[in-house]
């Protein structure tokens, strides 16, 4: 058995039933060819380097599985078939691999992305061994004005972001 990582870019306006649809797809080809999926990571809707089937963003998702070259055979078949998958690349990362490697590291994967959980979830907020009235007038200052340079820069990613996405509608309304 071998270990490979297939990194595809489906449509990024597909909805999000369809998107849904195809990312089952993709795991049930690998469980029908006896292949052990190890880590299926979206990584979300990106610009993409180069104009492809008229669109310039792509939703891009990274598929880390274990299987033979006829799982890998007939993953591509399907992508080739697909209208919803713009592009994609497969890469062998390690021959001779086996099962219970492969399953102990989807274990691991999947215990780690358990332990990660958002920002502020369900945890509550950490508590200063200082309290707040110990600290000094410096270090109070020092925090605040991180916290306003953190807010200062978020907003500025988002407002790139919001750009971008204009740029992207107005260049697609031009090439149509």
């Amino acid at each position: 058995m071998r270990k490979y990582e297939t990194v595809f870019i489906s449509v990024p306006d597909l909805q999000e039933q369809k998107r849904t649809d195809l990312f089952e797809k993709v795991r049930n080809i690998i469980a029908n060819e006896n292949g052990i999926l190890i880590n299926f990571d979206e990584w979300g809707n990106k610009k993409l380097s180069y104009e492809i089937k008229k669109k310039l963003r792509g939703h891009y998702v990274c598929v880390t599985y274990g299987g033979t070259g006829e799982l890998i055979k007939e993953l591509e078949r399907n992508f080739r078939l697909s209208d919803d998958v713009l592009k994609f690349m497969t890469i062998l990362l390690s021959e001779n691999v086996t099962a219970e490697q492969l399953e102990e590291e989807a274990r691991e994967v999947q215990e780690a992305k358990d332990q990660s959980k958002p920002v502020g979830a369900t945890d509550p907020k950490p508590v200063d061994p200082k309290p707040a009235e110990e600290k000094p007038v410096e270090e109070k200052a020092v925090e605040e004005k991180a916290v306003e340079e953190k807010a200062v820069e978020e907003k500025a990613v988002e407002e790139k972001a919001v750009e971008e996405d204009e740029k992207v509608e107005e260049t697609e309304a031009k090439t149509e």
